[in-house]
């Protein structure tokens, strides 16, 4: 199922917290599974790291549901804080989001990163938007996107 009623914010301080805490729901599984999980860590490092100028709130229904970083580097965009709620994954959201930051990258002929969990599902939803990947390590899986030449030649 779809859910049609979404939509995006840009973020501010004030959502640092709730993102936080979506944040160590949505990796709790992934980082335990790696010997990774520490309550208070994987709080604090989102954090140390939220910068609200790049970063939108999704909201379902006018609700707090999720939020996604497009941080700009110097020779790509890095995409980061991707987390939707749980009973929301598989709903298309996800997918649409992404699907809409890649559109924009395409359009600026920008280039994108992120890095995920190893063994995470979120690596498919990736690899079918053009991700491949780059390196990996014990924890993370590094991946790039170029940007899409029949968009960025328009």
């Amino acid at each position: 199922m779809i859910v049609g009623d979404w939509g995006l914010r840009p973020a501010s301080v004030a959502d640092v917290e709730a993102v936080a805490e979506l944040r160590a729901v949505v990796l709790r599984a992934d980082l335990e599974r790696l010997g990774r999980y520490d309550e208070q860590r994987v709080r604090q490092r989102l954090r140390d790291g939220f910068a609200p100028a790049h970063t939108w709130v999704i909201e379902v229904g006018g609700t707090f549901a999720g939020c996604v970083s497009l941080r700009p580097a110097e020779d790509a965009h890095w995409l980061e804080h991707f987390y939707l709620t749980p009973h929301l994954q598989g709903s298309g959201i996800g997918a649409a989001v992404l699907r809409g930051l890649l559109e924009q990258c395409d359009h600026d002929g920008s280039r994108v990163r992120l890095n995920v969990l190893r063994g995470s599902p979120a690596r498919r939803l990736y690899e079918r938007h053009g991700f491949t990947l780059e390196a990996e390590d014990a924890v993370d899986v590094f991946m790039v996107r170029e940007p899409a030449l029949a968009v960025r030649d328009r």
